[in-house]
């Protein structure tokens, strides 16, 4: 099935981020942090990875101001389990999305559990994929 991508759904997206943005209150002491997933994106297609391809200043300068990751491995590369893997940090078969069909146990510690726990508050924006609600 073929979702329709249109300009009202990316605003009130925006609409969203913005005000969990603005209904976080400011503190200097913990730094923000902002992870950027998405699906098939290849390190060719990012310029500040050294792609001639598209240029990516937006992405480039928050490469430049914070982290890049110049080594990484991957334990799955299946759409859901990976997002699992990144979210809990255990392997597939320990959290218990092997495949995309399996359902996210949302009662797992996650990073942005965790984070909550700091005291960040934290928001997705886009694609779930893990057939449960965001912890």
């Amino acid at each position: 099935m073929k979702i329709a991508t249109t300009p009202f759904r990316y605003f009130v997206l925006i609409l969203i981020a913005l005000a969990a943005a603005s209904s976080t209150p400011f503190s200097p002491k913990q730094p923000n942090i902002l992870f950027i997933m998405s699906d098939d994106h290849a390190q060719q297609a990012i310029s500040s990875y050294g792609s001639q391809l598209i240029a990516t200043p937006h992405i480039d300068r928050l490469a430049k101001e914070g982290a890049l990751f110049e080594n990484s491995f991957v334990t799955n590369s299946i759409c859901a389990p990976s997002r699992a893997v990144l979210l809990t940090g255990k392997y597939s078969h320990l959290n218990g999305v092997r495949d995309n069909r399996d359902t996210f146990d949302g009662a797992q510690t996650t990073l942005p559990k965790l984070l909550q726990q700091a005291g960040y508050y934290t928001a997705i924006v886009g694609k779930w994929h893990l057939k449960t609600e965001p912890t």
